[in-house]
């Protein structure tokens, strides 16, 4: 497929839909992804028809000549990554992973929300056990009450003085960029925090104060000037 041209991506995806219609009933795809799902059938195990399944997609993709990147597939998985969501047999869930990446994008729009994604964000962990508590859920709605309620930031002015409120928890640190619009009021410019490394969760609460001072300073230089 030639690179560059505005319709490659749905000649391909064409293409690859065309030549797996015969399995598209256990084995859709999308762009270059094929998802296999399947079920127990017929006195057989879900594991067997898995097998079945597989043997007659990769024969297909052999007879068209479609190869596969082994290190990017996954077998007999209980649940898989599509498009942000992970699917399995009880539904779709959100990708912790992929909500996080969005959800750091923007939390410049909330105050603390480093701290608050914490419980989820120990779930990244290669070491964790992927269990969805009562805490992980409250972090989870709190996060997006946090960007549902986030309130309109100030647009910063060059010409006025800037000054940042900070402060730190056990286990993040967090600050604001904030500045007096012209009617005297104080204005949120963005938050900004961080969650804190395991040394750093060791240090006193005023070091950890100066911690979040550093940060901001260190990533705004383009407004404040020490």
């Amino acid at each position: 497929m030639p690179q560059g041209l505005k319709n490659a991506s749905a000649t391909f995806n064409r293409c690859v839909t065309h030549l797996l219609r015969s399995v598209c009933d256990f084995a859709p795809s999308y762009f270059d992804d094929v998802f296999v799902h399947n079920r127990a059938v017929n006195g057989k195990s879900d594991v067997e028809v898995h097998k079945e399944q597989l043997r007659k997609l990769l024969g297909l993709m052999r007879k068209h000549k479609l190869y596969a990147n082994l290190k990017k597939c996954i077998f007999g998985a209980s649940e898989i990554p599509i498009l942000g969501c992970l699917v399995g047999k009880n539904g779709v869930r959100p990708d912790p992973e992929k909500f996080l990446g969005l959800a750091t994008y923007l939390c410049k729009y909330a105050e603390n929300y480093a701290g608050k994604l914490r419980p989820l964000s120990q779930l990244l962990k290669m070491e964790a056990e992927w269990k969805w508590t009562a805490e992980r859920q409250q972090a989870f709605d709190a996060a997006k009450q946090g960007l549902t309620e986030a309130p309109i930031l100030a647009e910063a002015d060059q010409d006025r003085p800037f000054h940042v409120v900070f402060d730190a928890s056990d286990f993040a640190t967090g600050c604001a960029l904030m500045q007096h619009d012209h009617e005297g009021r104080d204005r949120v410019v963005y938050f900004q925090s961080r969650q804190l490394k395991p040394a750093e969760r060791n240090y006193p609460v005023h070091d950890k104060e100066l911690l979040a001072m550093a940060y901001m300073v260190s990533t705004n230089t383009c407004f404040l000037v020490i």
